[in-house]
């Protein structure tokens, strides 16, 4: 049984961001991941919103690797090549009478370190936001505040770990955690595994980990957000994200621009049991509806093309468990990591890495290479590019989702990179193909096709999301045999 450095548990954003930021020292690194894929669990469904930090409680480390993680982004975005955009935030007062809580907003973020707040009046409020509520009376503006897509982040993290030497496990279930002498054993149904240190970034499984090492409980409650997604057609209904002032559950239902050019609504707050619950609810989503017209005037919720839920790891104490646990010697938590978890995802990476480094005692990687380049995404190709691509490889002219303008030689590259989409879901969240308005119902019998062809497995073993989703259960000609 060979010994790893360090084991992360999790391929979600913040595992990822770990692995990432380990492999800039010499080591050997194991990403563990129950999933068939990374970003299946809570990274793959939240607003894709790298929040300016005014929210977080003073002082809390939801504050500290909020504001570091959102001044990481631009230069990240450039370094790994994926989709940011810094629209800035709006937070609207829509009655005078909450004038003081805008106020003490104001004065959190200011204390958080956020650059460039200010409350602005109705007229420059609407000079931003002309769709906004008539009711809105003013607004903290954030102009720092930015918009991603979780998808990419974390696929860009993965494949540039991978580029310098992390190793990923996939449909690899951790089932236990122990301490043997001054080593940790990580139980999957593979065998066991040996690491001198552990990363917990296991999302609404963080706790359960944390808990078979420590005597200091955690808590983790499933808290389920309800979105809708709206069509292209409705995406430059509003160019800022717009918030209302936050609640006891947090920043409420926005609207805000996807950076692939939608509109998203969402979410609600509703605290549930069940760690895979993420069911949408006829209540739910009237919900979002409902309270979303709130923030913006005539906001076209009948270009809803789908609807989804997504789970936050709420801790009891509202607050980011991160660094080594105190009665555990070389375990290191990410835990309850909700929002704003996406935008201090880079922080937190990089501070746990830079922990398990110094308490291993890991020397530099010379030979890291921090740059990533994207899949290629031709649509932002002039023509002349486009035609130049197109005769070195024909793929790339053949288009397979005609909602989104995917084209063949897009999924293929998907598919091939490391690591690679394996399911209709792995590949839709790479480049986006199924993401459409038609919601894959026209593209994903080419997709399955390719799918099938790249990895040299039969078209009934393709599935939607890995495990025993396949698509095809048998051939009409089978019942007349």
């Amino acid at each position: 049984m060979s010994l790893y450095d360090v084991i992360v548990i999790g391929a979600g954003v913040t595992g990822c961001s770990a692995a990432r930021y380990l492999s800039r020292y010499r080591g050997r690194f194991l990403v563990l991941e129950r999933g068939e894929d990374v970003c299946t669990g809570t990274s793959k469904a939240n607003s894709a919103i790298v929040h300016a930090g005014f929210d977080a409680p003073r002082g809390s480390k939801m504050a500290l690797y909020n504001v570091r993680g959102s001044r990481m982004y631009p230069e990240l975005a450039k370094e790994l090549d994926f989709p940011y955009r810094m629209n800035g935030s709006l937070v609207l007062l829509l009655d005078e009478s909450d004038r003081p809580r805008l106020e003490a907003l104001y004065e959190n973020g200011i204390a958080n370190g956020v650059e460039g707040l200010r409350i602005i009046g109705q007229e420059e409020l609407r000079r931003l936001e002309p769709h906004v509520s008539s009711r809105a009376v003013a607004a903290l503006w954030a102009p720092t505040g930015g918009i991603t897509c979780p998808f990419g982040v974390t696929a860009a993290f993965a494949e540039n770990a991978v580029r310098n030497g992390v190793t990923f496990r996939f449909g690899a279930e951790v089932t236990a955690v122990s301490r043997r002498g001054e080593e940790w054993i990580v139980q999957t149904p593979d065998g066991a595994l040996r690491t001198r240190a552990v990363v917990n970034a296991a999302g609404l499984y963080a706790d359960v980990f944390h808990n078979m090492v420590s005597p200091r409980k955690l808590h983790i409650t499933p808290r389920r957000g309800e979105y809708d997604l709206l069509d292209h057609e409705a995406g430059g209904y509003v160019t800022h994200t717009v918030f209302q002032l936050p609640g006891r559950f947090g920043k409420g239902v926005l609207v805000t621009p996807t950076v692939h050019g939608n509109l998203l609504v969402g979410p609600t707050a509703e605290d549930i049991d069940d760690r895979e619950g993420v069911g949408t609810t006829a209540g739910g989503l009237a919900s979002v509806a409902e309270r979303a017209a709130l923030s913006v005037d005539g906001l076209p919720i009948r270009e809803t093309i789908t609807s989804f839920a997504g789970l936050r790891a709420h801790e009891d104490g509202h607050e980011f468990v991160i660094g080594e646990a105190p009665d555990a010697p070389g375990f290191f938590d990410c835990a309850g990591i909700e929002s704003p978890g996406l935008a201090s995802s880079p922080a937190i990476g990089k501070a746990v890495s830079d922990m398990a480094a110094e308490r291993l005692g890991l020397p530099e990687n010379p030979e890291f290479d921090g740059r990533r380049k994207g899949i290629t995404d031709t649509k932002s190709l002039s023509a002349e590019e486009w035609n130049r691509l197109i005769r070195e490889d024909p793929a790339y002219g053949r288009i397979v989702c005609r909602c989104e303008s995917i084209t063949e030689g897009e999924i293929r590259e998907a598919i091939r990179r490391s690591p690679g989409a394996r399911s209709l879901d792995g590949v839709k969240r790479r480049v986006r193909a199924g993401m459409g308005r038609c919601q894959g119902g026209f593209c994903s019998p080419r997709v399955m096709e390719i799918l099938a062809e790249e990895l040299g497995v039969p078209l009934s073993e393709i599935t939607k999301s890995g495990g025993a989703s396949r698509i095809i259960v048998g051939k009409c000609k089978d019942s007349l045999a």
